[in-house]
């Protein structure tokens, strides 16, 4: 990311707000010991292996400190420049340019458009730029045996970590990431790397730490998995309105439908051709002194499935509405 900026975190959980500790918590024993026996007695790992390589694991304090000031915890005016600059848009476009037939078979293959998977890996890490510079034991040891508030997460993805490391051929000790153990071109946690990464160029590898080929693959068929809607609008943003504020809820996943909102007093734009029966939620995002309100959709919500943050969706919807624009008009 620009200025090493930390990367946003695939299919995150993490937001936690602003909990803060005195000082690392010591890990619990009895966890430890019971993490140990789960990868021996369930998944046929040696006692000694997982043993010496927990032993190698360091408590990482900048780890501690970086989850606890995600930059979604931004307010919508703050967050959106960090992302949304000259200098990415014009990397989103090169990356484009190089990759234009693989962008273009994943989304024959998935219905995912190009400049959507290209916001993916911009936002993550600059088109592979900025990959993270945490060792990934470290920082899966760190979260899942020194961070309560989600200690159970990590703990689940360190096992997947394991996994993970010993279906591909990696070698746990070398692999580096975000601060969360988030890898690769689109920054994919271990759990997601096992379920949805595939090995898009044929080459018997599904390789997304170094290879852009599977990487676009790989994000595709995450968005696809996650119930992305080929040719549908992802948002939409709402005339003012005094009745909007009261519209947004909690929650990410949208569970009332268009006519319902309309309804309660949900006004749309104009020239909005919307089935009224589709699922919606109103989000609002901080402008210095106002807010502006948007109308997610379900592609909205599937962007949330990479990174559960509304703030997160919007900048990468916002992305690639520009770099569609950008690369078609270059075209033309």
């Amino acid at each position: 990311m620009l200025n090493f900026i930390r990367p946003a975190i695939t299919v995150s959980l993490l937001f936690m707000g602003s909990a803060t500790f005195a000082a690392p918590p010591v890990a619990d024993q009895t966890q430890h010991q019971a993490f140990i026996d789960e990868l021996v007695e369930q998944h046929q790992f040696s006692r000694a292996e997982v043993t010496g390589l927990l032993a190698q694991a360091q408590l990482n304090n900048d780890v501690l400190e970086a989850i606890q000031r995600p930059w979604e915890a931004k307010p919508w005016h703050q967050y959106h420049p960090i992302f949304l600059t000259e200098k990415r848009l014009d990397a989103g476009l090169r990356f484009w340019n190089e990759h234009a037939e693989t962008l273009a078979r994943a989304e024959q293959e998935y219905g995912v458009p190009a400049e959507v998977i290209v916001a993916i890996i911009g936002v993550e890490t600059f088109y592979g730029s900025y990959l993270g510079n945490y060792p990934v034991l470290d920082a899966l040891y760190t979260l899942g045996f020194h961070y309560p508030p989600r200690a159970s997460f990590f703990r689940s993805e360190l096992r997947e970590f394991f996994i993970l490391s010993r279906e591909e051929g990696l070698n746990p000790r070398d692999l580096k990431g975000s601060y969360a153990g988030a890898m690769g071109f689109g920054q994919f946690i271990s759990s997601s790397y096992r379920h949805y990464a595939v090995d898009f160029d044929g080459d018997g590898v599904r390789d997304l730490l170094t290879n852009p080929v599977d990487a676009i693959g790989s994000v595709a068929n995450y968005f696809a998995r996650h119930g992305w809607q080929q040719d549908a609008p992802v948002a939409l943003k709402l005339p003012p309105s005094d009745r909007h504020a009261a519209l947004v809820g909690k929650g990410l996943k949208p569970e009332q439908s268009v006519a319902e909102l309309s309804a309660l007093g949900l006004r749309l734009p104009a020239d909005a051709a919307l089935d009224s029966a589709q699922p919606a939620k109103v989000f609002a995002f901080a402008q210095v002194d106002s807010e502006e309100h948007w109308l997610g959709l379900q592609n909205f919500y599937v962007i949330t499935r990479y990174n559960h943050s509304p703030l997160y969706a919007m900048v990468v919807h916002q992305f690639s509405e520009q770099l569609a624009q950008g690369h078609y008009s270059r075209e033309n």
